[in-house]
């Protein structure tokens, strides 16, 4: 048998590659018992880092690494536009992967990239990731990570999130100003920070306000699928929704049609304020009032982060967290 590998080691005592390359290392996190183990095994086995790949390793080219769940999101194009206009001036080419909102896909673009030694990762998880190994190993092989928008909390590395909190609360709280006493919230899935912080300034919003919170009047609805199913069903409500808070634009352009569709004046009867602040804002009737959250210019703080972190000119240790600020942009479809 030829040179063992660390992929060898960890089929032999089932343990993931990152553990047994971190045990290797003496790394604090991995138990003394494990240590030993696998210490024991690649002396036993001979097992020799492989210089070569470590040295490519470590002289890695010019190409970051880009992995997002949507490309056909309107916010997500924009941030990727931002991504390209720093990377490429900076001269670092770029490699996209797309999760399509997939684990597994997800799990694999990261092993591509990896593979393909890039020098950085950017990267937004899907609405499915629960489990986070496979960013862990993008650290263990010591390539720098950044998140962006939908960010992984149980990962220790540098992030650049929208003031989601502050772009809801702000929203909520305007459509309270203008007369709306019983605000639904169409969100996302519980398990993404964005969502949550979206759910808790809708939330602090309406206690300011000494508005009820009610669990019917809070719904899982990120889809213009959900959106078909939930939105009749939250209309039949007696008293019904007079303003719809919706986590993207296109939840509010559908929840906008489908009001219409049930007899109700917008936003005489229901105001619809959207999320993005993406074209469909001008071409929906009324125009739909929506928070804008800045795609591109995330994109560019997100890729000029990663660029001084790989040319070390970003020296702090511990995370680097950047914050986006949103702005409300009122157009037609809430109440003056």
């Amino acid at each position: 048998m030829g040179q063992i590998t660390l992929k060898d080691i960890a089929q032999a005592l089932n343990l993931s590659p990152s553990t047994v390359s971190r045990a290797m290392k003496n790394h604090p996190a991995i138990s003394e018992d494990t240590k030993k183990l696998v210490q024991k095994y690649a002396e036993q086995h001979k097992y020799k880092p492989n210089t070569l790949a470590m040295q490519l390793r470590t002289n890695r080219n010019n190409t970051i690494g880009v992995i997002v769940p949507e490309i056909v999101h309107y916010f997500f194009s924009t941030v990727l536009s931002g991504i390209q206009e720093e990377a490429e001036s900076e001269g670092y080419k770029l490699l996209f992967c797309h999760s399509q909102e997939d684990y597994e896909r997800e799990v694999k673009s990261v092993e591509t990239l990896i593979d393909a030694r890039v020098c950085g990762i950017l990267a937004s998880q899907s609405k499915e990731t629960q489990q986070y190994h496979h960013f862990q190993e993008i650290v263990d092989n010591n390539i720098r990570l950044v998140f962006f928008d939908r960010i992984c909390t149980g990962i220790n590395t540098d992030k650049v999130v929208v003031d989601d909190y502050a772009g809801a609360f702000n929203a909520v709280e305007y459509l309270i100003s203008t007369g709306c006493s019983r605000i639904a919230f169409l969100g996302s899935h519980p398990s993404m920070p964005i969502a949550n912080n979206r759910r808790m300034g809708y939330e602090d919003a309406l206690r300011k306000h000494k508005l009820p919170i009610l669990k019917e009047m809070n719904r899982v609805c990120d889809t213009p699928e959900l959106a078909r199913e939930v939105i009749p069903e939250m209309l039949q409500l007696n008293p019904h929704p007079d303003a719809f808070f919706c986590v993207n634009d296109e939840v509010a352009a559908y929840c906008m049609q489908i009001s219409k569709s049930a007899g109700f004046k917008i936003p005489e009867e229901i105001s619809v304020c959207g999320f993005t602040n993406s074209y469909i804002t001008d071409v929906t009737d009324p125009t739909l009032t929506t928070v804008d959250q800045h795609g591109f210019e995330m994109g560019k703080v997100a890729a000029r982060l990663l660029i001084n972190r790989i040319e070390g000119k970003e020296t702090k240790p511990g995370i680097v967290s950047r914050l986006i600020k949103t702005d409300l942009v009122i157009k037609g479809s809430t109440r003056k």
